[in-house]
């Protein structure tokens, strides 16, 4: 439930920024090269999509080809705390890929281009908390479907002292962070990205595995399976259409790359073109929760992902079509067994269900579905040899390790805001 001092202030964030989108062709993009090979920014900054080759025995598809984007630099997604009143610097920020206009960003949410203000915009206002060394600082990977070994800087910085605040800035409470989770599409991916990053552990934690048996399931696993990538030109991307308007699969799932016009009045630019990606369903990442030894343990997938130099630990189940997922062949029958048992018709405790969308600036319209389940301690789940459960410490120390990927830990960071920093 949203306090009307929150609503009040959003609404008036709402009527003083503006957001105009237009849908353009790639070809037509200013200030952007589109050509067979690939789509980048003129001044070689920014990003630029790409195609690749995968080459995978971990998938049912053995070779598959897609567009990716390849982004070369470190951004920042900071949040100042003050450690007096144990509040949140956060903003209402506008991104051109929000379904609804405004949403509840971090303080700092940059890549390296926007700071270093290759586009010649207004500086970033509190950058300069973030800049310098800082003891709160974790580097986390990106979506690794989409983002070719993609990492961001997730930065809490303290302060002590009042500081200014523009009035698209405000200091929200744990409290109103958690009740704000409830509301579809309200907070920000990147800020959950800064606060699932630094979860705290539990004083009392009793694993079901020891580390080093985790550490000896995966390598067995790494042995195993393997994932190779290559970059290769657009046009040369198979069952992909090529178009001067867009570039989309042929069976019209997945993701497309559109081309976008935008206008704005509150960003360190009024107006820009660029290319961005179109999810074409509605996904879902869910975890099933069980108590082992008295602790709550993580139902977790190894998996290997095209944009990820390595394997990571994911969520029970993650999928970009959520929607008729008895069909979906991307997937595999545990998977399917998973939901129908235990997130579409469940019947068990559900701790978390709602609709968030993913980080506006590269991804237009794009939303996920975050649900969690507890099991009761008699339901028994026969795992295959690519599933374990995990602690809840030791998602936090793989979190550290950045082993954990961005949709498990984002989903971690909701089921456990009350233990960020």
């Amino acid at each position: 439930m949203i306090n009307k001092q929150i609503s009040k202030w959003l609404n008036q964030q709402r009527k003083k920024q503006f957001l105009i989108i237009n849908k353009i062709d790639l070809s037509k993009l200013q200030k952007w090269v589109f050509n067979q090979k690939e789509i980048y920014h003129e001044s070689k900054r920014f990003f630029k999509i790409v195609g690749i080759k995968i080459n995978s025995n971990f998938y049912k598809k053995k070779i598959w080809y897609q567009p990716i984007i390849v982004q070369n630099e470190i951004g920042i997604l900071g949040v100042i705390k003050n450690i007096r009143t144990n509040k949140y610097l956060l903003q209402a920020k506008v991104e051109p890929g929000n379904v609804n206009k405004i949403q509840i960003s971090p303080t700092v949410q940059a890549t390296k281009s926007n700071y270093s203000r290759i586009h010649g915009g207004k500086n970033i206002p509190y950058l300069e908390y973030f800049k310098k060394r800082n003891k709160n600082f974790s580097l986390q990977t990106e979506q690794a479907f989409r983002y070719f070994n993609k990492k961001n800087s997730n930065i809490v910085s303290y302060v002590s002292k009042k500081i200014d605040i523009d009035k698209k800035f405000r200091w929200f409470s744990k409290i109103e962070i958690n009740n704000l989770l409830k509301e579809k599409n309200l907070i920000n991916m990147d800020t959950l990205s800064v606060f699932s990053s630094f979860i705290n552990k539990k004083k009392i934690d009793f694993a079901l595995n020891k580390k080093k048996d985790i550490l000896k399931w995966k390598n067995s696993l790494n042995k195993k399976f393997f994932l190779k990538n290559n970059i290769i030109s657009l046009n040369s991307i198979k069952d992909w259409k090529f178009t001067k308007k867009k570039i989309y699969h042929r069976s019209h799932d997945y993701f497309s790359i559109i081309g976008i016009k935008v206008k704005t009045n509150e960003r360190e630019i009024t107006g820009w073109h660029q290319p961005i990606i179109q999810g074409s369903k509605m996904a879902f990442a869910g975890y099933l929760i069980k108590k082992f030894n008295n602790t709550n343990h993580y139902l977790c997938r190894y998996i290997l992902k095209p944009g990820s130099k390595e394997s990571t630990y994911t969520c029970s189940v993650n999928t970009s079509k959520f929607k008729n997922y008895k069909k979906n062949k991307d997937l595999t029958d545990f998977q399917k067994k998973l939901i129908s048992n235990y997130f579409v018709n469940s019947k068990i405790e559900t701790l978390y269900d709602n609709i968030l969308s993913d980080e506006g600036g590269r991804f237009y319209h794009s939303q996920i579905r975050y649900m969690a389940c507890k099991l009761n301690k008699k339901e028994i789940i026969k795992l295959p040899e690519n599933y374990i459960w995990l602690s809840h410490n030791q998602v936090v120390d793989f979190i550290k390790e950045q082993k954990i990927d961005i949709e498990a830990r984002l989903l971690f960071g909701i089921l456990n805001l009350k233990e960020t920093i």
